[in-house]
Order: structure tokens, then C-alpha cells, then sequence
């Protein structure tokens, strides 16, 4: 239940924002929100033990951030899949802790760019130099990596918790 309240938090965050802050380029806005991507991330721990479920839950968030946010059916969806592939291999074989989160954020954030551009350029659906791909992930870091260590911290609150974060 907590992990459903999570990702609808996080859809609503995200929904409010976009329609708030400004997101095209050349904006002043150093706060383009991602936090679905990096709510999938975050929300592993609950899928111990039940990696496909979490693979098939983090495919279907996908679509629905691409239902909401792009229009490009199952565009989401398979960079929410690989999120969660690298989100796995994080869990299991780094330490995660709220320190090092950061740096795993951040890396969430990086990943998710580079797949968007990478399709992007494949499939010329927007021409994307290497500087709007650095703008991009420059005006995304700090909201992002913000959200990520409270959420980080709102999940790892208390001692039921804390076990799930426990490699």
C-alpha cells in the first residue's frame, strides 16, 4: 500500500510541476522534475524477492507516464524497464545508503536522459545536440536529487523500514 501511495505522490508532483514551472529550453527553470523515474528506483526494496513484479509494475508506471506526459506509447515504458534492470543491480550489489543515494540519484537521472536522447537521436524524433543534452541533465539534477534523498528518507524512516533497504 505504501508503495502505490508513493508513485501516486510522485505522479501528482510531477503533473503539478510540469504545469507550473517552466520545462522548454532557453526557460530559467533549474527544476524540470523527474521523479517517477527516480520513484521506480527508489521503490525496490518493496519488490524483494519479487524482481519480475517489479519489472512488469515499473513497465506498466512507464506507459502511464507515457500516457500523461508524451504520447509515445511504450516509449516510457521501456526506459522505465531498464531503470529498474539497473535499479536491481544496485540494490544487489552496492550499498545503499543515504549518502551514496545521491550519487545513485543522480546516476538515475543521467541514465534516463541518455536513453531519451539516445531514442531521440535513433529515430530523429528530435534533433538533440550533445549541449541540450547536458542542459537538460544540468537543469534536472537539483530538484531531482532532492526529492530522491527525502523520498529516500521518508521510505527508510523508522526500523521496518530501514530492513528493506538492507542489502
Amino acid at each position: 500500500m505504501k508503495k502505490i501511495l508513493i508513485i501516486i505522490s510522485s505522479f501528482i508532483l510531477d503533473i503539478i510541476l510540469s504545469n507550473v514551472l517552466p520545462f522548454m529550453k532557453g526557460d530559467l527553470s533549474i527544476f524540470t522534475s523527474l521523479f517517477v523515474p527516480i520513484t521506480i528506483y527508489l521503490i525496490y526494496p518493496f519488490y524483494k524477492n519479487q524482481e519480475l513484479r517489479y519489472y512488469i509494475e515499473s513497465f506498466i508506471i512507464g506507459i502511464i507516464y507515457d500516457l500523461i506526459f508524451t504520447n509515445l506509447l511504450f516509449f516510457d515504458g521501456v526506459i522505465f524497464l531498464i531503470i529498474s534492470l539497473v535499479s536491481v543491480k544496485i540494490y544487489k550489489n552496492f550499498i545503499v545508503d543515504k549518502y551514496k543515494n545521491i550519487m545513485y540519484v543522480f546516476l538515475i537521472i543521467i541514465l534516463y536522459e541518455f536513453l531519451v536522447a539516445s531514442i531521440f537521436l535513433i529515430f530523429n524524433l528530435v534533433p538533440i545536440s550533445f549541449y541540450d543534452f547536458i542542459y537538460k541533465i544540468s537543469h534536472t539534477l537539483l530538484i531531482n536529487v532532492v526529492y530522491g534523498f527525502l523520498l529516500y528518507e521518508i521510505i527508510g524512516s523508522g526500523s521496518r523500514q530501514k530492513k528493506l533497504f538492507r542489502t
